[in-house]
């Protein structure tokens, strides 16, 4: 069996539970592949590197059987860019703060990998969103599985977002910006904004505004079988295009056109991981400071 492994960070906290990792997967026959950003790091540790293969991720991951994520939930959106199409099934362990995606707790890799290799795990299947463009954006990796989002670039003027659904006029946006979110997303940017959190499997987009100058604009949730286009002003004649952690410059003269993607992100859960418990836990819903 092929595994490969992403991160993008090390520290001695992270160690132990990295070496646990390969100790697991090696003692299972595991041809390893570690991703070249995450193998620079980790040849200046006292790991044993012996037998791993490098895979470069401007390539794009190999034809492997699991990828596996170690860090936030940053790191897991990073691999699901090393993934992209092929829908290899990713296992988030988390070794950063929040975890909504990373869900498997760093002392539990060991634990985490048995279960993967008795297939005693299922299949979470996350919708992703693509945008396109007449010219060609975000160096082809045009899909995010949290968020896509349109900002000022300056720091002071606000920018004008013209948006439709299915050709219909809904609101000339004028904020700092505009983010269309997925319901996997719904728990970060889009949170922090004001958005609302839906369930992930909920077949919906949501539009959420970003510090809007009229403050009776809302976030409004749609149908993920819509089409969203964009047309942005700016005094600049700029802005910022942001996928999940990916961000480019666009001219105001690029129409944007978003909708759900024809692939879906694959996240290996366990029993006992769901999106309610999850709520519960990094949300602290529930805690009384009182008590």
């Amino acid at each position: 069996m092929k595994i490969a492994i992403h991160g993008r960070k090390v520290n001695q906290d992270s160690l132990p539970y990295i070496k646990d990792l390969l100790n697991a997967l090696n003692s299972n026959q595991v041809q390893i592949y570690i991703s070249d950003i995450f193998y620079n790091l980790l040849k200046y540790s006292d790991l044993s590197l012996v037998g791993c293969k490098v895979y470069y991720t401007i390539d794009g991951i190999p034809d492997v059987a699991y990828a596996i994520s170690i860090g936030g939930d940053g790191t897991l959106l990073e691999t699901v860019t090393h993934v992209g199409k092929s829908e290899i099934p990713i296992l988030g362990v988390n070794t950063g703060r929040l975890g909504f995606l990373a869900t498997v707790a760093q002392d539990n890799v060991q634990q985490a990998i048995a279960l993967l290799f008795e297939k005693k795990f299922y299949y979470d299947h996350r919708t992703l969103i693509a945008i396109a463009s007449e010219t060609s954006i975000a160096d082809g990796l045009n899909f995010a599985l949290n968020e896509f989002t349109v900002i000022k670039k300056d720091t002071s003027a606000m920018i004008i977002v013209h948006a439709y659904i299915d050709g219909l006029f809904l609101n000339s946006y004028w904020a700092d910006g505009l983010i269309v979110s997925t319901p996997t997303g719904s728990t970060g940017y889009s949170l922090s904004c004001g958005g609302p959190v839906v369930s992930p499997h909920s077949s919906n987009l949501i539009i959420t505004p970003v510090s809007p100058h009229n403050l009776t604009v809302r976030p409004l949730v749609v149908s993920d079988e819509s089409i969203i286009s964009l047309k942005v002003e700016s005094r600049s004649e700029n802005f910022l295009l942001s996928l999940d952690s990916r961000s480019y410059t666009i001219n105001t003269s690029t129409e944007l056109i978003i909708q759900k993607s024809d692939f879906k992100v694959k996240l290996i859960k366990f029993s006992g991981s769901n999106f309610l418990n999850t709520l519960r836990q990094k949300l602290n819903w529930g805690l009384d400071v009182r008590n």
